[in-house]
């Protein structure tokens, strides 16, 4: 079995220092480093220079060379892969283009076989660079993982690489930093941020007891962790591999060409062969057997059948580009119009990503601008997402906090400031509603007995009342006292529940959330956008495990998604859509298409515009196939002029490129805006 990228990372660190890896490249470097980037740029510019001195009817000795640079670097690939197809047995559809390519440069027409030659190569080049730019970005996620460990012994603290760490092990991890390998809290308190794992949009709380994942960032306290397992087997490194063999391992929708190539290809050979072969063997002229033989060819060359598949979904993929969705391919594009399921992603796919105050319930003879000032004057200092939600919803509302002094934070429970010679603190529900408050602060040990029980209890129930909701609530205290308690929760975008709809109408089936956030949360999102499939709770190879699960039905799956644990379910699905402006590196090089604009909407226009695309493949199938028979008839039960074949068969690849290019018109954008 070939080792995969997480072997490799794992015995990087027992080796000497490797050379940079291509990521580490700069971008224009790490492009030009491909060989079919080069040969197909040479091709297509040999090819932009040729052109117009042709048709412009310059001499021969002035585009003549470059044509012969534009067939050879294009060429020189796709026909060796075509003949080592041969050595195989098999005949491909890219020898007979370069063939084709050729046949049509012996009878004058350098044109034509030019844009044959350029076709191909930009598509091998296209295909290289997705294929580089998905193993940086799988590389790149390696590097989630801290490469050094603080491991604790007997004989005190060593520092060790993290690919070091056995089961069994504890290791010390201080605030901000990464956690080196999946564990079990021995000891501590502190927030997690754990969206790299389970997409969760806010830290999570970690105390004793609590599994923690490699490459997850911690927060303000100091954990002792025990780790539970190997860095191979690490939650991170097993996205990787399910990347890897996801990305290996579909296949792809063929584009229509492709499902005929192997027939088509022989049959026009065995044709081409025996149009030349026969007559000669009869006595048949040589010079007027071989001029008919290569009319055939040219005839029968599958230009217009190209061409029939590439405009509509080149002007597809320009088209949504325009409107901020950048889909990576034709196969991409094709493949978006056949998907009959779709799964999406809660945090920054449904919803912004981003906490905000939901709401502000103010208790016991406090004001609500009042609380929330108070709060978002202690909150200040903080970087807490959290904290940031706090302080922006007071500043939506014209409050301008107050300058805060002894600040302080106490992971697991929240923060804790003087703001106007008032004791103010913000922070969890189980940490600050206790007796003492916070940190057993004098202020709630004077405050009197019933009062303090009375507004204890109410604040309670309003946090009761707010996380079945599928809030977050968070509780302010001033001077002991309960003020407030604040809901927070992320936002749905605008339009989700209209494009929830919309997938609904264009596949025929529900859409399903898969989601690692908890239960109830989730439940909220999905009441708010109108989904009925809600899964929750879910790590990356359980997102996996549903997609399979579908696959293994017969059913074609497009997930939506953002996060570095949203790319093995893209990967694994038949098409993935990445919501771009906050999407991980991962996700979008995974992904088939991206949404730039973070519209949620431009998802399913862009499924309706590719199977508007679909539909023009099929027509101009249709025309190609029957300019290309009648000319092929005509060729071997008549005699069909070379000027009127070549005539013919340019009439045909023109009207079906023009019949793609409709695509390109911005009302075919609106009319898919407004599919159903």
């Amino acid at each position: 079995m070939a080792p995969t990228l997480a072997d490799e990372h794992t015995a990087a660190a027992a080796t000497a220092p490797a050379p940079p890896a291509p990521a580490a490249l700069p971008r224009r470097t790490r492009l030009l480093a491909l060989p079919e980037v080069r040969w197909a740029a040479l091709a297509a510019l040999a090819f932009l220079i040729a052109f117009p001195l042709d048709l412009a009817g310059a001499p021969a000795w002035a585009w003549g060379p470059l044509y012969a640079v534009c067939y050879a670097a294009g060429g020189w690939e796709p026909g060796w892969a075509g003949l080592t197809a041969l050595r195989e047995r098999t005949l491909d559809v890219d020898l007979l283009m370069v063939v084709a390519a050729i046949g049509a440069a012996a009878i004058g027409q350098y044109l034509d076989g030019g844009l044959l030659i350029v076709i191909f190569a930009v598509s091998g080049a296209l295909e290289a660079l997705a294929t580089r730019r998905t193993e940086d970005s799988v590389r790149g996620l390696l590097d989630l993982a801290p490469s050094t460990a603080v491991r604790l012994t007997a004989a005190g603290e060593e520092t060790v690489a993290a690919t070091a760490l056995a089961v069994g092990d504890t290791v010390l991890v201080r605030p901000g930093e990464r956690l080196p390998a999946d564990g079990t809290v021995l000891d501590g308190a502190s927030e997690v941020d754990q969206a790299s794992i389970t997409g969760e949009p806010l830290p999570v709380e970690k105390r004793t007891g609590d599994t923690v994942f490699a490459g997850t960032l911690n927060g303000t306290g100091a954990l002792r962790v025990r780790v539970e397992a190997d860095a191979s087997e690490s939650v991170i490194a097993r996205i990787v591999t399910m990347v890897e063999e996801a990305s290996g391992t579909k296949a792809p929708t063929q584009l229509f060409i492709e499902k005929i190539e192997q027939r088509y290809s022989v049959g026009v050979v065995v044709a081409t062969l025996a149009l030349f072969a026969i007559p000669l063997a009869f006595g048949a002229d040589l010079t007027a057997t071989l001029l008919r033989a290569m009319t055939f060819m040219i005839v029968a060359s599958p230009c217009a059948v190209v061409l029939a598949t590439m405009p509509p979904l080149l002007s597809a993929i320009a088209n949504a580009g325009r409107h901020g969705v950048l889909v990576k391919s034709a196969v991409a594009m094709e493949r978006l119009g056949s998907v009959g399921r779709v799964a999406m992603d809660k945090t920054g796919t449904l919803t912004e990503g981003a906490p905000r105050v939901a709401a502000v319930q103010a208790l016991s003879g406090f004001g609500e601008d009042e609380a929330l000032a108070a709060a978002a004057a202690a909150e200040l200092p903080s970087e807490h997402p959290l904290a940031r939600a706090v302080v922006t919803a007071a500043r939506d509302r014209g409050l301008r906090p107050a300058d805060a002094a002894d600040f302080s934070s106490v992971p697991g429970r929240g923060v804790r400031a003087s703001v106007a010679g008032r004791t103010v603190e913000v922070g969890s529900p189980a940490g600050l509603l206790t007796a003492e408050g916070a940190d057993g602060s004098a202020a709630a040990r004077k405050a009197d007995a019933g009062y303090e029980a009375a507004g204890h209890a109410a604040a309670r129930q309003a946090v009761t009342a707010h996380e079945e909701d599928g809030h977050t609530a968070v509780v302010v205290l001033i001077d002991g006292a309960p003020a407030a308690v604040l809901a927070l929760a992320d936002r749905l975008r605008p339009g989700a529940p209209r494009a929830v709809a919309r997938l609904r109408a264009l596949t025929g089936a529900e859409p399903a959330l898969l989601t690692g956030d908890n239960a109830r949360t989730a439940a909220r999102t999905a009441d708010e956008s109108g989904l009925t499939d809600v899964r929750a709770g879910l790590l990356p190879e359980d997102k996996v495990a549903a997609v399979r699960a579908w696959q293994e039905r017969g059913e074609r799956v497009l997930v939506v998604g953002d996060g570095v644990n949203d790319a093995p379910a893209l990967a694994a699905a038949d098409s993935g859509v990445a919501m771009g402006r906050a999407g991980s590196d991962l996700a979008l090089e995974t992904a088939d298409a991206v949404v730039v604009r973070d519209e949620i909407g431009a998802v399913p226009t862009v499924v309706a515009l590719s199977r508007r695309a679909r539909r023009l493949v099929l027509q101009n199938l249709v025309i190609a196939s029957v300019c290309i028979g009648g000319l092929v008839v005509w060729d071997l039960v008549g005699h069909l002029p070379l000027p009127l074949g070549v005539l013919g068969h340019e009439g045909s690849t023109v009207v079906v490129g023009l019949n793609g290019l409709r695509l390109l018109r911005t009302a075919a954008w609106r009319r898919a805006a407004e599919a159903h």
